[in-house]
This record gives structure tokens, C-alpha cells and sequence, in this order.
């Protein structure tokens, strides 16, 4: 089995980086819980294998099922999602560099961004990234060296039309990265839009259960460093310049985390199916419901990016955002379910509910890209959604 992309997504996820192993037939591939490799004389490495950080068995068959799952050239795995962005920043940046962001993505990779990278030289600006207009204007000729999108974004759940900004990005010379976390790689494939990286938090959608944490890059073929940077090892391509920083920094998963990744990627496409399924049917519930404002799901057909997400993606994804009217009413939802779990993360195959302007996007508050403080996050699991209506319900009426 190859990841010869004329095999379908699911045949890809179960089967790309995944023989059975030479020696026992094994289906699953092994564990290897092992820091270092035993040489056949100084140099002699066997298969390739020397260090666990840089490379180990067990993580390089998820890379390639990540990056084959992708359409992407290579896979690079990562201790978290915010590892994996930290990597990308320090491979694309440099002091006096401009990024371009989406004013409503994760408070995490504002947080990296403005506070980590902002003393280091790197200025931003946060627009709307639905108006491509917006990121046009904010792009800043010479100086502009990242264009940094999530769509669906997190929490607002707004569509951008990848093509038409990789088109702004590449103009000027700069890289396009789309966090794909939401939509997963089984609904969406940025690469194929224009994108040039595509960054996931394997914690969620890819791993399903809970039970790791883990991030990855995926790079397009051919991408490219932005205009004007060379790499660590003396090109421009952005392959190499990711695996030498992903070697440097190593901040890299353990064997077991990138098993648990590997073994969660299998079961992708069938649970995505399920996730859209219940997040569709809790989302055109809660917009007739009289405690709810506003709802926010791609798939409602008065969303405004609905047309272009019916483009781009397969399905419309697990999460759902709604308001309630007021702060308080919102933290009351939140805490008032039995079968949603009150918790931060997403992507599991157990429904989660927060309130991201005091929990994930805290550390936005005050700034440009502040949540309304009445919205409420849905991670739509794989409960019987009856279930999962009525638990809404309960908290619902209880305001």
C-alpha cells in the first residue's frame, strides 16, 4: 500500500505509512518506546534509525499517513499543535517580518504569536479573513512573510475562501498556512486550495479520544521558504527548512502519543461522518430555540460562508457556537449539562461545551480579537444526538 492518492481518503488513513511489519505480520505497526538505535559501526545506522527526536519508526509512520491523508508531500509531527506553529514561525520569520491573521482565530496562536514572536520582532495584524479585500490591504509589500488562516475559524466558525487568499498571499511573496483542525483533514484539503502548510492539533479531530496531545505540519509539494529567506540548510524549500527545525527545537511526540495519533487517524472518516451528522441536526435545533441568539454552523444555509464552505469542504464539521444573550447565561449552559462534559479541547468522540471568553480564548480578552462574552462552544461527540438535544435542552431551560 502506497499513499498514491487515487485511493480514497479512509483506504489513505487506514493503509498510508502502515505495512505489516517484515518480521511478525503485525497489521498495527509497533510501539517503539526507545530513545536511541544500536549502530552496525560508527555510522552504520540500521534502516536509517539513530535518535528518537530525530526520527523514530512509530512517529514516521504517522507523518506519512498524515501527509498522505493531506495530499501533502511530507508530514512533520510535534508535541502539540502550539509546537508545531512555533516551528513553522521560527522557520518562515525573521525579526522586522509582518503576519497576517484571522481576527477571531485560537487565543493560543495569537498568544504565540503577539507575545512569543512579538518581542522578537514580529508584527501582525488581525482582519477579517472572509473579506479578502481585508487581507489584501493588510498585506504589507516586502515585509509580509506569513498569511495565517483558520477556517472554520475557532470559536466564530467563519469560512474563508482559500483560493482567493492564496492568491493575495503568494503575490506577495508570502506563505499561506491554514490551521485545519477543525474541519480535519477529511473534510478539507488546504494543499489542493493553494495553501502551502497545513497545521492540525493532532489532540483533537486526528486523534478522537481524549487521550493525547499532539500537533503536525504538512507541506504542499514544491512549497517554498517566503521571498527572500533561505533556509538553516542553505535552500528555499520549506520541507527542509521544517525538518531541520522540527531536529533543532524537538519538541517532538513520544512513540506511544504518535501511536495513539496513528491508531485515532484510522477511524477519521467514519467519525467525521457521525460528528457532522449530530452537529447539523443540534445546529438547526438550536436556531428555533428561544434562549438561543445566534448560531453559528457553516452548514446552516443563512451562514454567510455556507456557499463557499458547500465548495471547499466535504461536510460541515462537529462544532457548533451559539450565544444565550448575556455572560451569565452562558456560563450557566455550560455548567448546566449532565452528558456534555464542561472542558476545554474538542474532536473527541465525547460531546465537550465551554465558554471560550474565560476559558480557550481568555487570553484575547480585551484585545481586537475578544470573543462576545455570551458565546458558548459546542465539540458535537458521537452520542446518540437525541441524547445530546435534550441535554441542551435542560440547560437551556433552566435560564
Amino acid at each position: 500500500m502506497t499513499d498514491d492518492e487515487t485511493y480514497g481518503f479512509a483506504t489513505r488513513a487506514i493503509h498510508a505509512g502502515q505495512e505489516p511489519d517484515p518480521q511478525t505480520g503485525a497489521v498495527v505497526p509497533p510501539i517503539y518506546q526507545v530513545s536511541t538505535f544500536a549502530q552496525d559501526g560508527v555510522g552504520g545506522l540500521r534502516g536509517g534509525w539513530e535518535y528518537s527526536r530525530s526520527g523514530n519508526p512509530t512517529r514516521s509512520a504517522l507523518e506519512e499517513a498524515l501527509a498522505a491523508v493531506e495530499g501533502g508531500s511530507a508530514g512533520f509531527a510535534f508535541a502539540s499543535g502550539l509546537a508545531a506553529e512555533d516551528a513553522l514561525l521560527r522557520a518562515t520569520l525573521r525579526p522586522g517580518d509582518h503576519v497576517v491573521l484571522g481576527n477571531d482565530v485560537y487565543g493560543g496562536t495569537w498568544r504565540l504569536i503577539s507575545r512569543v514572536f512579538g518581542p522578537w520582532g514580529i508584527e501582525h495584524t488581525a482582519v477579517d479573513m472572509t473579506d479578502p479585500d481585508s487581507v489584501l490591504d493588510a498585506i504589507r509589500q516586502d515585509r509580509t512573510k506569513v498569511v495565517w488562516v483558520e477556517t472554520p475559524s475557532n470559536p466564530l466558525l467563519a469560512i474563508t475562501d482559500l483560493a482567493i487568499v492564496a492568491a493575495h498571499a503568494h503575490a506577495a511573496g508570502a506563505v499561506l498556512v491554514v490551521d485545519n483542525t477543525f474541519a480535519s483533514p477529511a473534510l478539507q484539503h488546504p494543499l489542493s486550495l493553494g495553501a502551502d502548510v497545513v497545521v492540525h492539533s493532532t489532540t483533537k479531530y486526528v486523534g478522537g479520544h481524549s487521550d493525547l496531545v499532539g500537533g503536525a505540519l504538512v507541506v504542499g509539494a514544491g512549497a517554498q521558504l517566503p521571498v527572500g529567506l533561505e533556509g538553516p540548510t542553505g535552500t528555499t524549500n520549506l520541507r527542509d527548512a521544517l525538518a531541520f527545525h522540527q531536529n533543532a527545537s524537538g519538541a517532538v511526540p513520544g512513540p506511544f502519543d504518535a501511536w495513539l495519533a496513528l491508531r485515532g487517524l484510522k477511524t477519521l472518516d467514519v467519525r467525521m461522518r457521525r460528528h457532522c451528522e449530530s452537529a447539523q441536526r443540534i445546529a438547526e435545533h438550536l436556531v428555533g430555540h428561544p434562549k438561543v441568539t445566534q448560531v453559528y454552523y457553516p452548514g446552516l444555509a443563512d451562514h454567510p460562508g455556507h456557499e463557499v464552505a458547500k465548495r471547499q469542504m466535504r461536510a460541515f464539521g462537529g462544532m457548533v457556537s451559539f450565544r444565550t444573550g448575556s455572560e451569565d447565561s452562558a456560563v450557566a449552559v455550560c455548567g448546566g449539562t449532565r452528558i456534555i462534559t464542561l472542558a476545554e479541547s474538542l474532536g473527541g468522540v465525547e460531546s465537550l461545551i465551554e465558554h471560550p471568553g474565560r476559558m480557550t480564548h481568555g487570553s484575547v480578552a480585551g484585545t481586537e480579537l475578544e470573543v462576545p462574552d455570551d458565546l458558548v462552544r459546542l465539540s458535537v461527540g458521537l452520542e446518540d444526538v437525541d441524547d445530546l438535544v435534550a441535554d441542551l435542552d435542560r440547560a437551556l431551560g433552566a435560564l
